[in-house]
């Protein structure tokens, strides 16, 4: 069986294939202060199958020894680490390459393989992500922006009075309390941010794409926003099980 992980600013997630079918996934928060130990037993707990092989993405390179050094010790297995240069079987038009976060080509790379092109692809965690791929299976270039909990963690930390709220969409864009105004500026605004993002892409790109969404607040976003969108909370763990059977 093939573990997949997933090093990410926030959270940090592991998932067992066995082929294309994900077998069982758990998340810890991205270790920056533990040990290989403390993976260690975090993954001994929550995984008993025989892996093969191991393969990562990670956009926090600082932590990644601590998790390399964490699955040889439980599975006896070393890690396949995704580079920029690999073959997505996409031509990539991003400068220089190596600056291109490696989810988002992973997310890219995922998408593609399982709905084909024209997509527009979005990934809304820590930061937010939108990127372009024209129907020659072609990576545009995209966007980056903030997160959602990361304009509320900003505000908060660069004010006095202003406390960091809870991710939920108010019924109403018009509030009358600190907490329901700050929901309805950050969450409201977010929605309007990326709707707008998107229909300039679309402009753009000349071309009727579908709209593939990732990441944590992934559903929250595709539940109101003006434009059509898939959820695929598991796209970059499908796209590393992918790219290890290439």
């Amino acid at each position: 069986m093939l573990l997949a992980v997933d090093i990410g600013n926030t959270n940090t997630k592991f998932a067992v294939f066995d082929g294309d079918d994900l077998i069982s996934k758990a998340s810890i928060p991205t270790p920056r202060d533990q040990t290989v130990d403390n993976v260690y037993e975090f993954l001994s707990v929550n995984f008993d199958e025989t892996i093969e092989n191991a393969i990562v993405c990670s956009v926090v390179p600082e932590v990644n020894e601590i998790v390399f050094g964490a699955v040889a010790a439980e599975f006896g297995v070393d890690c396949r680490v995704v580079q920029n240069h690999d073959d997505l079987g996409i031509e990539i038009r991003y400068e220089p390459l190596a600056d291109a976060g490696a989810d988002r080509l992973v997310n890219v790379f995922s998408a593609v393989e399982k709905y084909g092109s024209p997509l527009i692809v979005c990934s809304f965690g820590t930061a937010t992500t939108i990127d372009a791929i024209n129907e020659e299976r072609v990576l545009l270039g995209g966007v980056i922006a903030p997160g959602l909990r990361t304009l509320s963690k900003a505000l908060h930390l660069t004010t006095s009075r202003l406390p960091e709220v809870e991710i939920e969409f108010p019924d109403r864009t018009i509030q009358n309390t600190t907490v329901e105004c700050l929901q309805s500026g950050i969450v409201i605004g977010y929605v309007e941010m990326v709707d707008g993002l998107i229909r300039r892409i679309l402009g753009e790109m000349s071309s009727d794409a579908r709209i593939i969404v990732t990441g944590g607040n992934a559903a929250l976003v595709a539940e109101h926003s003006a434009h059509k969108m898939t959820v695929e909370p598991d796209l970059l763990l499908d796209g590393l099980a992918k790219l290890a059977q290439r």
